[in-house]
């Protein structure tokens, strides 16, 4: 009868051992990459469902740093802003912006005794944004706005014109604004978005005159102020 060799044993189950690993890493390989094909294939139409929206409206609070008057410090300010866009491809869309501003300028001493008053500013404004990052959780676009901007620099002033206190006269000005959203996902049509913004104004004072008591520098300049808007972000209708 016919025995094998306890070598021949050995070198028989292992060479078993090796088929059966070789059998079951290969199982596991192909089931891995069908597991990856599969991920891939999920995340490919949450991005396909998430940037093909239609319309999105966002809104939410912040802040700026502003200036009222040509050599008066920049001010503080609680901000709101809300804005509706509409998305032409993934990438492209316009955008309409509204924003409000709320402080107290910083006026010093001056002969009227004031202190500080309440001014408002409001931005009305328009423009393309263009979407250069895309993926399942997070996106960064960036606008590009122009438009008008109301100030009201002497609604806390106690009838004393803004300009006798170094601010803008109260007026409507040009307006124009550089930002760059990061939004984060939560859903396929919501998400959190966080925009730093600069926001450029050219509200005017007036000549410097004996006869108005304007302190020095309120002919006007570009108003170059930055800021923060933090909000959320819903989305709706296909392209």
């Amino acid at each position: 009868m016919f025995r094998f060799s306890s070598r021949a044993r050995l070198a028989l189950t292992v060479a078993l051992g090796v088929s059966l690993a070789g059998f079951s890493l290969h199982g596991q390989t192909s089931r891995q990459r069908r597991i990856n094909a599969t991920r891939q294939a999920r995340i490919a139409r949450t991005i396909e469902q998430t940037y093909s929206h239609k319309w999105e409206a966002a809104g939410g609070g912040g802040y700026l740093r502003f200036r009222s008057g040509e050599f008066l410090q920049k001010n503080n300010e609680v901000t709101w802003a809300t804005s509706l866009t509409r998305n032409f491809t993934p990438e492209w869309s316009v955008v309409g912006d509204v924003r409000g501003s709320y402080g107290n300028a910083k006026i010093g001493n001056n002969i009227f005794t004031l202190k500080n008053p309440l001014i408002t500013e409001y931005t009305f404004m328009a423009g393309p944004q263009y979407r250069f990052y895309r993926k399942e959780k997070t996106s960064i676009s960036a606008h590009v706005l122009a438009g008008a901007a109301m100030g009201n620099f002497d609604g806390g002033t106690k009838a004393v014109p803004a300009y006798r206190l170094g601010m803008w006269n109260t007026s409507t000005a040009a307006a124009f604004s550089v930002g760059v959203n990061f939004d984060y996902n939560l859903y396929h049509d919501l998400a959190l978005r966080v925009t730093p913004t600069y926001v450029g104004t050219l509200f005017r004072g007036v000549p410097i005159d004996a006869n108005t008591n304007a302190l020095p520098g309120s002919t006007g300049s570009i108003q170059n102020n930055v800021g923060v808007n933090v909000g959320v972000v819903y989305r709706w209708g296909h392209q």
